[in-house]
């Protein structure tokens, strides 16, 4: 639309300002794997009572190294367990307090579990650091449910796709950063571990500053609470004193929809068949992302780069890293042009290709050593495109499904079904790998395979149309598949007309 052709300072200032929070969850991902072995010396070092290794019976000892594999697994997997439940509250969050004072009161508890991190040594290291990824996986939860339902709300039409794409290369930024600072020579060492955790804070304390220059999401003041007034005079500031009256008009037709519905609870979100084909379209999408065998390739990568004869394979997952930045660039530029069906079902095949090629390096790497090349080549390719398409674009393309009435509760549905879906993968793939070995890549080609089928049958594209333009799409999809009565019921539940 020509009110969105020029993108105004305030925009970028609230666009950017709020994927820092994004950034500060992808650097929780990535900043416990570097330092693994000096925090694990340091659990041992604290567990054994700082006695002296040799006085230690053996039982004791390997009792010690049980609890130490124990603390340590509970330090990378709870950050996801908290994220899993605290995605529940993205609604209740975002409907109580608004999108940036939501963002505003949740950094409280990135910058708590930052301290309890960084503080560490001070303590038991193994509960300061296990309750410290606990209160930031809450945090991340509530973030990445947050971040870009104000992004896709305060964005115009034209730049939805790339601006909510930026949720996901602040992720991947803040892993990169997390891998390069995380090295032995930097962070990474006995000395320095709990200032490298500890840093997880300062993304939140520089956020906090900048949303006080930022704007309440129009939408969120304009249909929820009724503010015309002040909806009008943050749109402004947001479209630098363009023409807004296309905005306030999807905006108007967005209320009057709410109007006809009632609130939207999770519960009601699932069992109404209103929304049943949108919330299945964002669930799977979440799904796809990370039941597409991302986290076991970065799992994997290391020992792969090892067994190909590299000398120093952290450098190489870093350059995995960078990789996975530059692609998601990439999508930036490219999903306001392409689409968001197009890059989803581009990366989808090309990483079930890349998976079957994977397979086959892996399986004939013991004969023909080169081929240990062809599965690193592979996984440069997978990545990248996963960061075309799959990975960036469903964090925002729930926002896109559906209106003001349920989004806060689709938002939080899709995110709790990613964070369980990441804590399962975490789980569950060590054992599954063990039992498959090279043929692990076999069950994501699969997977990719039929979540490439359901995105070519069932996902629309959504590129340059307004929320309710999308939601009434749906709508008259179900309206049609249903009987008349079943028709006339549905829509008198909406407040609509049997007619319509």
């Amino acid at each position: 639309m020509e009110s969105g052709k020029q993108i105004s300072g305030t925009l970028i200032l609230a666009v950017l300002t709020a994927v820092l929070g994004s950034f500060q969850y992808g650097y929780s991902i990535g900043v416990i794997n570097a330092p693994q072995k000096v925090i694990e010396a340091h659990y041992r070092l604290v567990l054994h009572g700082f006695q002296n290794e040799s006085l230690v019976s053996s039982e004791s000892t390997v009792s010690v190294h049980q609890s130490v594999t124990m603390y340590w697994s509970l330090s990378v997997s709870v950050f996801s367990i908290g994220g899993m439940f605290s995605s529940f509250l993205v609604g209740w969050v975002a409907e109580t307090l608004g999108r940036v004072k939501g963002m505003l009161a949740i950094n409280i508890l990135a910058i708590f579990g930052s301290l309890l991190m960084g503080l560490a040594k001070f303590g038991p290291a193994h509960i300061m650091v296990i309750a410290g990824r606990t209160v930031l996986g809450l945090y991340c939860g509530l973030s990445s449910g947050l971040v870009p339902m104000y992004v896709g709300e305060i964005s115009p039409t034209a730049y939805r796709g790339a601006f909510g794409t930026l949720h996901q290369l602040a992720i991947v930024t803040g892993i990169l950063i997390s891998q390069v600072i995380g090295l032995d020579f930097l962070l990474g060492n006995e000395s320095l571990w709990p200032i490298l955790l500890g840093l997880s804070g300062a993304p939140a304390i520089l956020q906090i500053v900048l949303l006080l220059l930022c704007p309440e999401s129009p939408c969120y003041l304009y249909i929820k609470l009724g503010k015309e007034q002040e909806a009008q005079k943050n749109l402004r500031k947001l479209r630098g004193g363009q023409d807004i009256t296309q905005d306030l008009a999807e905006m108007n037709n967005e209320k009057e929809e709410a109007k006809k519905q009632k609130k939207v609870s999770v519960g009601q979100l699932i069992i109404r068949p209103t929304y049943r084909q949108p919330l299945i379209v964002a669930l799977m999408l979440h799904l796809s992302q990370q039941l597409s065998g991302i986290n076991a390739i970065f799992y994997y990568s290391t020992g792969i780069f090892a067994s190909a004869g590299v000398r120093q394979p952290v450098y190489t997952t870093i350059g995995v890293g960078a990789i996975n930045w530059i692609f998601t660039l990439i999508s930036v530029l490219l999903v306001d042009r392409a689409g968001r069906r197009r890059l989803i079902l581009i990366g989808l095949v090309g990483m079930c290709l890349c998976a079957v090629v994977m397979t086959v390096g892996l399986t004939l790497a013991t004969t023909l050593p080169w081929m240990s090349y062809l599965s690193i080549a592979a996984i440069f390719l997978f990545v990248s495109l996963f960061e075309i398409g799959p990975g960036p674009i469903p964090w925002f393309f729930v926002a896109e499904l559906f209106n003001q009435g349920p989004r806060p509760a689709a938002i939080a549905l899709a995110g709790f079904c990613n964070w369980a879906s990441n804590f399962l993968i975490g789980l569950c793939f060590p054992h599954i790998e063990a039992l498959c070995g090279s043929y692990v890549f076999v069950i994501f080609a699969v997977l990719l395979f039929f979540f490439a089928l359901f995105t070519y049958c069932k996902v629309p594209e959504t590129k340059g149309k307004s929320f309710e333009e999308i939601a009434a799409e749906f709508r008259k999809k179900k309206l049609t598949k249903l009987s008349g009565a079943q028709a006339v019921t549905e829509m008198e539940h909406l407040g609509g007309s049997s007619d319509a």
